[in-house]
């Protein structure tokens, strides 16, 4: 009788040298750093607001365990964070770090976007008529003239050391503007 691939007789290894080689060891340092990091993975779900924690897919005993966690002071909290790494290693985590690195990335674009709103206000109240053009370009929908007027008031406002309302509402305009 001649044994055949199919038959599933050659699965089984010939020697323990092939069974040592399936085997993947880890070492402790390893298992204490993935630990730590899967620890430190709920230290950041637990810092987080309600709305934010919301778009995070976590399921319904992660969720409370994090959600208790919030309200946990001092050591209690600590215990509670070792209980949420030991939660997480049962899990898997990628979904999670995704969803956290997609809200901070929105998080930094945004504040990018402010700066960047910021810096176009300042131009638009120091140089006036000659940074309305620029806003123009940028944003086709902008309307000049309420653009002219609040840069006029924001100049009446400094020169007369008024409280920068019009300032305000110029940086208010160009956001509505970016946003749309």
């Amino acid at each position: 009788m001649t044994k055949h691939p199919e038959d599933g007789l050659n699965d089984v290894p010939e020697t323990r040298e092939e069974e040592d080689e399936e085997i993947i060891w880890v070492s402790k340092s390893e298992i204490k750093r993935d630990a730590e990091a899967l620890k430190q993975l709920g230290m950041e779900l637990v810092e987080l607001g309600k709305n934010a924690l919301e778009k995070i897919p976590l399921d319904e005993d992660l969720r409370v365990a994090v959600e208790l966690a919030q309200k946990i002071k001092k050591e209690g909290r600590r215990r509670q964070l070792q209980l949420i790494g030991k939660m997480l290693r049962s899990r898997d985590p990628e979904p999670i770090r995704l969803a956290l690195d997609k809200l901070n990335n929105r998080h930094n674009q945004q504040i990018a976007l402010f700066h960047k709103l910021e810096v176009l206000r300042d131009r638009l109240v120091e140089h006036g008529d000659d940074a309305v053009t620029d806003v123009l370009a940028l944003y086709p929908d902008a309307d000049r003239q309420q653009l002219r007027s609040m840069i006029r008031n924001a100049q009446k406002e400094k020169a007369s050391n008024k409280p920068p309302k019009a300032y305000r509402q110029i940086f208010q305009y160009l956001r509505e503007l970016a946003l749309d």
